[in-house]
């Protein structure tokens, strides 16, 4: 007969192991150099902004828990990089949020969090590229609200939630108006696609489709593309590639191709840009070495050349250290 006691000792021993779950830390740090071939800064995409100098991205920090069926997810940011992402710099908050399994397939969260919209990410770890898309610009960057997700399959979830009336906000301006959805679906082995959809009166509606398929051991190729409409200018299409090959185990080559197009608003007509972003990246351990030369070429006059008079393209060359951890 097992006895009061040995049983009290085991429930103590699961209680112990499970609230001594290890506190997940994770980050990253990264520099660049920067040369703008028309002598100043040309491109107007987020990061890297920096002409001709030794320059710091952030320092990111990610901190996660999970005890039972209760998740938080924290992520502070320093540096450039995070002050241009974040609504309140000051404040240093990328991400803050709580999750909780309903059920292995339920699962409702809450808080602050990265957008479930777009290809590229505020983190340089998350990017082959270090210079950013037009897309990755004009897109939200982080949605506050509650989501909840149902997965019916390793090949199938969907996720609806509510969010604050405006993309990028810690709290929001009294209404809670953003409706946004995401399906994920794994067609084949190795291909995962993500259909999104974030619609309010404030800041517009915007489709959005990512997607990534492993087409050998050494080619992925990703595609992103999207469209914006309604209020929270501006308005756009676009659609990115990144076909990428790994020619060895230390170094994988990539390239960006992007074509983003700016409606007309009132007066002002619409502008288009393509843009090419070759890049590598060069792995030893968590360091990679990411150099990169990027040529840019608009509809119209959108830059301006070495005397400052406008041009339709731009060059620019970087290379960034980014280390994980």
């Amino acid at each position: 007969m097992v006895s009061a006691l040995s049983l009290a000792s085991k429930a103590q021993d699961t209680i112990k192991t499970t609230s001594d779950a290890p506190l997940i830390i994770s980050g990253s740090v990264d520099a660049y150099y920067k040369y703008d071939f028309s002598g100043h800064n040309n491109i107007p995409t987020y990061y890297g902004n920096e002409q001709n100098s030794f320059s710091i991205g952030m320092v990111d920090l990610g901190l996660k828990k999970k005890v039972g069926k209760a998740l938080f997810v924290g992520e502070l940011s320093f540096g450039p990089r995070s002050d241009a992402s974040l609504p309140v710099p000051t404040n240093h908050i990328e991400n803050l949020y709580v999750s909780y399994d309903v059920t292995d397939s339920f699962n409702l969260t809450g808080g602050y969090m990265a957008t479930f919209i777009g290809y590229e990410v505020i983190a340089p770890t998350g990017n082959f590229n270090y210079s950013t898309s037009y897309l990755f610009s004009a897109g939200p960057f982080q949605n506050a609200g509650f989501k909840a997700t149902y997965t019916f399959s390793p090949s199938a979830s969907l996720m609806v939630g509510a969010f604050n009336d405006q993309w990028n906000v810690y709290t929001s301006a009294g209404r809670i108006n953003t409706l946004g959805a995401q399906l994920m679906l794994v067609p084949v082995k190795n291909w995962t696609a993500y259909l999104n959809l974030a619609t309010g009166p404030a800041s517009g509606t915007i489709f959005d489709l990512t997607t990534n398929y492993q087409m050998t051991d050494a080619f992925k190729l990703g595609v992103n593309a999207a469209t914006k409409s309604g209020n929270g200018a501006p308005n756009y299409s676009g659609v990115a590639i990144y076909p990428q090959l790994a020619v060895c185990k230390t170094v994988t080559l990539g390239l960006r191709g992007e074509y983003f197009d700016v409606k007309a608003v009132g007066t002002t007509p619409s502008s288009s840009v393509t843009a090419l972003t070759f890049t590598a990246n060069i792995k030893s351990g968590p360091l990679t070495f990411m150099p990169e030369i990027r040529f840019d070429n608009g509809s119209t006059n959108i830059f301006t050349d070495s005397n400052k008079a406008p041009t339709k393209s731009a060059t620019q060359f970087l290379v960034a250290a980014v280390y994980a951890f």
